[in-house]
């Protein structure tokens, strides 16, 4: 039998965050493997890819990896590391499962996450039968596992969209589908840059890719796994549109291309001649997401802004100025591919040029008490009042 490659996991304090650490040999399996976990990074100074420390990373990550190397926990700290003790049965039952999902025609990442919350479910209750199981034992899962270890809101939620997936599959439990309610989404606004600021990074990236991958993410609301993913036969010039194939949900669009980023485009491409994809490796193939979110952040640090500035930051800048430009928010929905227009809805709370309109209560008062007062003085809040 081939002997796997070996991994090792670390912990360590990384960008002033707790970060777990994956170390191995260069293996170019293993590196398609974790390219694939979403937020995962790699570090030059630490010779690691790491992601935050967290026992959903951790398990997302024993979950990718398994059958395909051997991990080496031995350096973690965490007391309660993550076992499962599972019967014969009980793997059968969880890759039938997998084989139902893959039916359904869910994502991979989607396949991954379901039965891996359908793992630690069935792990929680291995002495208890599953036909016995109710809403209660889901409730005190919830409260024994996803409270206590400070799961995600987003963690919870995932869990019970698996779990009535489930239920469907394996109808033989007490557990009632209506009666599993996802605890409300969190929203977060997104972090959005001005134009100009934009405009600086672009300014500041002097490599030629680099500043052709940042100006199509943002004139287009690229998403970075749709970027990476484009072709050359994917651009209709001669239209001046691009279609993204296969994006998030299976969907198709179309967006325009700059009439600006023409002439880029065209410097770009008789430089480095892709023969495939709009970007590609040393070697070929798909360029690393990764490697994108680097330069950017040397690009930004380079135009000094301070503040976190990922590739989706520079879609949801794209959003929020077309927004801000007088663009349907239907219209928008559609060039981003989103499936619920509330999606989109959150870019009426970051429009800049509304609320910049709507006049300060301080202002309106220090206006009043300038107009009442009888001797005409300017009124300021540096001054006596």
């Amino acid at each position: 039998m081939k002997e796997l490659p070996l991994i090792l996991l670390e912990q360590k304090n990384h960008r002033k965050v707790h970060q777990l650490l994956v170390k191995f040999k260069y293996n170019e399996n293993l590196i398609n493997l974790i390219r694939k976990i979403p937020n995962v990074n790699w570090s030059s100074s630490l010779k690691s890819w790491y992601i935050k420390d967290t026992l959903d990373n951790l398990n997302l990550i024993l979950n990718t990896f398994k059958n395909k190397a051997t991990i080496d926990q031995s350096k973690l700290s965490r007391k309660n590391a993550f076992k499962r003790n599972l019967t014969d049965e009980q793997r059968k039952l969880l890759n039938n499962f997998y084989l139902y999902l893959k039916g359904k025609r869910y994502s991979r990442s989607t396949i991954q996450t379901y039965t891996f919350f359908i793992a630690d479910f069935v792990n929680f209750y291995t002495k208890v039968s599953l036909e016995n199981l109710t809403n209660r034992d889901v409730e005190i899962l919830i409260e024994k596992v996803f409270i206590e270890r400070n799961y995600s809101i987003s963690s919870q939620r995932q869990f019970i969209s698996a779990l009535k997936i489930f239920i469907n599959f394996y109808p033989y439990t007490k557990i009632n589908n209506l009666k599993l309610e996802r605890p409300k989404k969190s929203r977060k606004l997104p972090n959005v840059l001005s134009q100009e600021e934009v405009l600086n990074i672009i300014r500041c990236t002097q490599n030629l890719k680099h500043r052709a991958i940042i100006s199509l993410i943002y004139s287009c609301g690229l998403r970075v796994s749709e970027l990476v993913n484009l072709k050359l036969v994917d651009f209709h010039i001669e239209r001046k549109q691009l279609i993204i194939k296969n994006g998030k949900g299976r969907k198709d669009r179309y967006v325009s291309l700059a009439e600006s980023f023409l002439p880029l485009l065209s410097n770009y491409y008789n430089t480095f001649k892709p023969s495939i994809y709009f970007v590609e490796g040393q070697k070929g193939g798909k360029y690393s997401t990764e490697s994108i979110r680097q330069f950017l952040r040397r690009s930004c640090k380079k135009a000094h802004i301070n503040k976190t500035v990922t590739p989706h930051t520079l879609r949801h800048s794209y959003a929020t100025h077309l927004l801000e430009n007088g663009v349907d928010i239907r219209y928008i929905q559609s060039l981003l591919g989103h499936a619920k227009p509330e999606t989109t809805m959150i870019y009426t709370h970051v429009k800049r040029k509304d609320l910049m309109e709507i006049q300060n209560p301080l202002d309106m008062a220090l206006q009043k008490l300038k107009h009442m007062d009888k001797n005409n003085r300017n009124v300021l809040l540096s001054g006596d009042i």
